[in-house]
């Protein structure tokens, strides 16, 4: 379906494909990765047409309709569900001339083919595209100049797929995404039945549906079948055994040049000599592996404060005078909590962030923090107060203040990956993902105690993504994390808190059973388990209330000896479920123990992908028994001190 072959491109002085090839079948669902400035969106350019090849071919089967979502989404005065219909232009074309068609044979021409094309049926699969992506049949009647940009991208991209192309080119589909219509998405994919070609640095996304990936490494096309995590695994691998191969090499050019340096001027040695060195010319050159050099980086750790560090009571927030966006809220932060927000877009995750950045002050309630507490805030939004003009230097000798020497800011800015030359370019001519890691280096310079982190990985590349994951793992203080990298928060959330219907509630269980929540409710099957726990949860609360309230009465004085006796049978049972609970409490504190130990091992990040992520999660539900043992412990102690 797609060729390309011996494609060269340069971009200014830069190479971006050097003769490289590649080729697609029909049907194929292809991840095209690399790193940032590899050239993954300039290769779709290319693909489409938008951009001329300096050499080589693209050949495209037929009369392939290729369908890729527009830079500039609808807006003004057009419904949502009409710019998704006007998105099939056959469609479109054929209903506006058959409104002033006269000639009757092209007339039943016309309602052939759009009985064909199922024309009847697209305003129902237009709304059903919709309302996926998080559109309620309200919204598909209001006008897209009402929406923000980020909601006429979703118009732009349900307008896309609802066009039905031969070849689906997605840029990043998921940037502007929550999570419910980042599910929908992944299951509406997975049932596309023409080629897809998507960039995207979305690992959840790549694995349930890439069946190929195409990797740009060093100005060529590599193509691995499979899904990500096996693309990761099959190029690890090969470097690993390029590299075997290549140290192979060079002994045996060191062993046979060592003979050529010793016997050369021998006679009796010179015909072998003269053997030798044709075959290390065999050899060739000493090749090297090229290995991505991947940039770490790190956030500097607090000093430990008491937890709790920041307590809501009944808070309630909003914006000047509109309505309140989020009431009642009664929840605690402590030092070493890792939450990860969830909830759809314009529920009011990123208002609860400011709320507890001290950016948004609450209408009613009270909010507590430590006194010495410091809070770290990212978000995308603070690209616009950068300065284009300034280096990433001046950036952050500003924010560090009068009297810090460069040394102190060097040494900050290279935290994250950035090198004295770097530090000293302007800002505007730095990659998305270098001003990312500049707003997190600024929002971390004072070593904050609380981390608040609002859609890190945008602009992201999969190492940095990778990156930032360790330096969450390995920070010393809270972080609260609002994402729609699902990767991300398997790897480094242990609380999950939903924000919706105006409140932020605790979710009991991991992001793989809120998902799976979530495709039930979609099922029109609605999800009662965090109703169905809570009532357990008050029926444990109850039952170990009246255990508590069975203990024995006083002491009677009359047969004082027989009573102490009673009393010793009675206290044994409780005595033996006191011991109990405290050996559960040491066991599962060993395990988790054991568990955080392998998470800190750098060795567990070089198995398989799914290693760390079920560590994580096994880490998870160990606290959790560890929380319901605890609580068990507490029950038998004061029962048993009542006895």
């Amino acid at each position: 379906m797609l060729h390309i072959t011996d494609l060269s491109f340069r971009h200014g002085e830069r190479v971006l494909f050097d003769r490289a090839s590649t080729a697609f079948s029909d049907g194929w669902k292809v991840g095209l990765v690399g790193r940032n400035g590899a050239g993954k969106s300039t290769l779709l350019k290319l693909i489409q047409g938008q951009l001329e090849a300096d050499g080589g071919t693209i050949n495209l089967m037929g009369r392939t309709r290729i369908g890729s979502v527009p830079q500039d989404p609808p807006g003004g005065e057009i419904t949502v569900l009409d710019a998704v219909l006007a998105a099939d232009v056959e469609r479109t074309s054929l209903l506006a001339e058959a409104e002033t068609c006269e000639d009757g044979l092209r007339l039943a021409e016309i309602h052939m083919r759009l009985d064909e094309i199922g024309a009847a049926s697209a305003p129902s699969r237009a709304a059903s595209i919709l309302n996926g992506l998080g559109f309620d049949n309200a919204a598909q009647g209001r006008f897209c100049g009402e929406f923000s940009g980020g909601w006429r991208m979703r118009v732009a991209l349900a307008g896309t797929l609802f066009s039905d192309p031969d070849l689906l080119i997605l840029d990043e589909p998921s940037n502007h995404l929550d999570l419910e219509a980042q599910l929908w998405l992944t299951e509406h994919l997975k049932r596309f039945r023409n080629t897809l070609l998507m960039v995207s640095h979305d690992r959840d996304l790549l694995n349930d549906v890439c069946d190929h990936i195409v990797h740009i490494d060093h100005q060529k096309l590599v193509t691995y079948t499979g899904n990500y995590d096996f693309f990761e695994r099959t190029r690890a691998e090969r470097l690993a055994n390029d590299a075997a191969q290549q140290a192979k090499l060079a002994a045996q050019r060191k062993h046979m040049q060592a003979f050529v340096d010793r016997f050369k001027a021998k006679a009796s040695k010179a015909r072998q000599a003269q053997s030798r060195m044709k075959m290390i010319e065999k050899l060739g050159p000493v090749a090297t592996v090229p290995v991505d050099e991947r940039i770490n980086f790190s956030f500097p750790s607090p000093e430990q404060l008491a937890s709790p560090i920041e307590t809501l009571d009944e808070v309630t927030v909003g914006y000047d005078k509109g309505p309140p966006v989020l009431r009642k809220l009664d929840l605690r932060l402590d030092m070493d909590d890792r939450i990860a927000l969830l909830g759809q877009n314009g529920n009011g995750k990123s208002t609860f962030i400011r709320l507890l950045s001290d950016r948004l002050p609450p209408r009613e309630g009270r909010i507590r923090r430590t006194p010495k507490l410091r809070m770290g805030y990212f978000s995308q939004d603070q690209e616009e107060s950068l300065e284009y003009d300034q280096t990433p230097f001046d950036h952050m000798n500003r924010a560090l203040g009068p009297g810090t020497g460069e040394a102190k800011v060097r040494a900050q800015l290279g935290r994250f990956g950035f090198s004295r030359d770097r530090a000293d370019l302007k800002v505007g001519v730095l990659s998305g993902g270098e001003k990312t890691r500049l707003l997190l280096a600024l929002a971390t310079r004072n070593a904050p105690h609380l981390l608040l982190l609002d859609e890190p990985t945008n602009h992201l590349d999969m190492d940095a993504r990778a990156s930032l994951i360790d330096a969450i793992n390995d920070f010393e203080g809270a972080v609260v994390l609002v994402s729609h990298d699902t990767h991300l928060v398997k790897m480094v959330a242990d609380q999950l808190w939903v924000v919706a219907g105006g409140t932020v509630t605790p979710f009991e269980g991991d992001i793989d059973d809120y998902q799976a929540r979530l495709l039930r409710e979609r099922g029109g099957r609605p999800a009662k388990e965090a109703k169905a726990e809570a009532k357990r949860e008050k029926e444990k609360a109850a039952a170990a209330a009246a255990a508590a309230a069975t203990s024995p009465a006083t002491v009677s004085k009359k047969d004082q000896r027989k009573q102490g006796a009673e009393e010793r049978v009675k206290r044994g049972p409780l005595k033996r479920a006191l011991e109990n609970a405290e050996k559960a409490i040491a066991k599962l504190t060993k395990l988790r123990g054991e568990v955080e130990a392998k998470l800190a091992d750098p060795a567990t990040y070089a198995g398989p992908p799914t290693l760390a992520a079920d560590l994580q999660k096994e880490k998870v539900r160990l606290e959790r028994e560890l929380a319901h043992a605890e609580h068990e412990w507490l029950v038998a102690q004061e029962a048993y001190e009542a006895a």
